[in-house]
């Protein structure tokens, strides 16, 4: 095997340990509840009241879209039996996989909103258990409804190129699935570490940054999020304990070396003389 083999074999395995140890994060979540389980069970009800809201708008979407493939495809009204059932079953998968990509994201935008004073304790406390001062940078009410309002925004662009992907006949579902479940869970990443990241007076860009440095770890929390929320009433049952892994995940790549920011932080902590 050759130095340049040799290395990029090592590349690899080293991004799939990254990747594995963002799935991790979010396991290291689900175990806060055996420590804090009246405050993890706190963050059940924002996520069962939004998520009964976006569960029938799924069901509808399901009970309508033979309907609604037909609506999109009438150019295939002329084509043989076989193509038009090809072509119609793609737009259909293509719709459902779009639809359940902004259900995710909007689940996890709204359910942050309502249940702000839930997961602010959540977070808080996952902060206190691993040690440290908790920061307290403020985090307004109005950010968060700007950050929702942002990351749904992006969700509705990730749901139009998968459900595009997706009409690709015979191979559109599967990619255009691994597309979305990929771009969804960056989204989930990237939101569901803003308020661990935001309270230490760090703004967006260099927030964004951070998780670039450590792609493949946030990738890996966020897809694994992403994958238990497609599971009946999975995204009630992971929305704690994705705030709690998210917040892990946070302090890691605040933790990892070189994680200086612009205003001089290491470690996600103001060094003395910052303002």
């Amino acid at each position: 095997m050759t130095v340049v083999a040799r290395e990029e074999s090592a590349l690899r395995l080293g991004l799939m340990r990254e990747f594995a140890a963002g799935m991790a994060m979010l396991g290291r979540g689900f175990g806060f509840w055996r420590r804090r389980g009246g405050l993890m069970a706190l963050g059940l009800i924002p996520a069962a009241l939004v998520g009964i809201v976006l569960l029938g708008a799924v069901v509808a979407l399901a009970l309508h879209l033979p309907v609604l493939a037909e609506a999109i495809t009438p150019f295939a009204d002329g084509w043989p039996g076989l193509w038009v059932t090809v072509i119609r079953i793609a737009a259909g998968t293509a719709m459902l996989g779009a639809a359940l990509v902004i259900v995710a994201v909007s689940f996890t935008a709204l359910t942050l909103v309502v249940g702000e004073p839930f997961y602010d304790r959540i977070w808080r406390g996952v902060e206190r258990d691993s040690g440290g001062d908790v920061p307290d940078a403020a985090y307004s009410f109005w950010r968060g409804v700007g950050d929702a309002l942002s990351l749904v925004a992006r969700g509705v662009a990730v749901a139009i190129a998968a459900g595009l992907v997706g009409l690709v006949p015979l191979v559109g579902g599967l990619l255009g699935t691994v597309l979305g479940v990929t771009l969804t869970g960056w989204l989930l990443a990237d939101e569901l570490t803003s308020r661990a990241l935001s309270a230490r007076g760090i703004p967006s860009h260099e927030r964004r940054m951070l998780l670039r440095r450590h792609r493949a770890r946030a990738l890996g929390f966020g897809v694994a999020t992403q994958l238990c929320f497609l599971v009946p009433l999975g995204a009630v049952a992971t929305m704690p304990a994705a705030v709690a892994g998210s917040t892990l995940l946070a302090r890691s790549v605040l933790e990892a070396p070189g994680a200086v920011g612009a205003a001089g932080r290491v470690g996600g902590v103001a060094e003395p003389g910052d303002s």
